[in-house]
């Protein structure tokens, strides 16, 4: 592509990692599902991928530029899923702190979010994710725009909605914080889910050493280069195993 800038650019060779990491993690959701990435400028624009595309498809180039009602910009053969830009517009229209924002339901993830209790914080990175959840109550499929103000009210001033019976989305300040966030919650929705297979109570955490590990989750993910240094490794493992990610990847 020659008609983007330098920056839109690297966002969109990031942006293509990450749809591969999500595949090469196991946690896609055949061709549904989005993530999605602010582009930089004043006027809100995004890329995001074109439905019908699985998520080893994706590449800089066949990615998507809409606004936050999901609409095109210019007139691509593809289409974004409408489903998913009712959620990931309203948050972008909203927070100005999130730019990348990662929507999965995996096995793990809709488990927890069926349950009436949502996330536990009594395990390791459960505990990271004390006072950091919003939930949501399941309305169906997220089409409506009058579903919007009630998904913000439910997200608040976090960074992770569970939308409850669906899935989760996590939203952060860029790519490699949104998977790392993500990468956070998956891994609680898998041990709780091993957990609860386990006969006998679980040891309990209490609320002072959950509120510290969140908050010092938290100062990794905003403070550090962490997230950056694991996205990185991430797709440094992916590529020796898979190789080139799409037509002309030669990073």
């Amino acid at each position: 592509m020659t008609d983007v800038s330098s920056d839109e650019w690297r966002l969109r060779v990031r942006l293509a990692e990450c749809y591969h990491l999500v595949d090469y993690f196991g946690w896609t959701e055949m061709i549904f599902n989005h993530i999605s990435v602010r582009l930089p400028g004043e006027t809100r624009r995004y890329l995001v991928n074109a439905f019908g595309l699985n998520y080893d498809e994706i590449s800089p180039e066949n990615l998507l530029v809409v606004n936050a009602d999901g609409k095109l910009e210019g007139d691509p053969a593809d289409k974004p899923n409408p489903a998913g830009f009712a959620l990931h517009g309203a948050i972008h229209a909203a927070r100005d702190d999130v730019h990348c924002i990662i929507h999965t339901h995996t096995s793990e993830v809709s488990a927890v979010a069926v349950k009436q209790g949502g996330f536990s914080h009594d395990n390791f990175y459960g505990a990271q994710l004390f006072g950091r959840v919003g939930y949501h109550a399941f309305e169906g499929i997220t089409l409506y725009e009058e579903e919007r103000p009630r998904m913000l009210e439910s997200l608040g001033d976090k960074h992770v909605l569970v939308l409850r019976n669906h899935g989760v989305a996590v939203g952060e300040s860029d790519i490699a914080r949104a998977f790392f966030l993500l990468w956070t919650v998956q891994r609680a929705a898998e041990i709780q889910c091993h957990a609860g297979m386990i006969p006998g109570p679980d040891t309990p955490i209490s609320d002072k050493i959950r509120a510290a590990c969140a908050r010092d989750a938290a100062w990794v993910i905003s403070s550090t280069n962490a997230a950056d240094k694991m996205f990185d490794a991430a797709v440094r493992k992916m590529r020796r195993e898979r190789g080139p990610l799409w037509h002309g990847d030669n990073a």
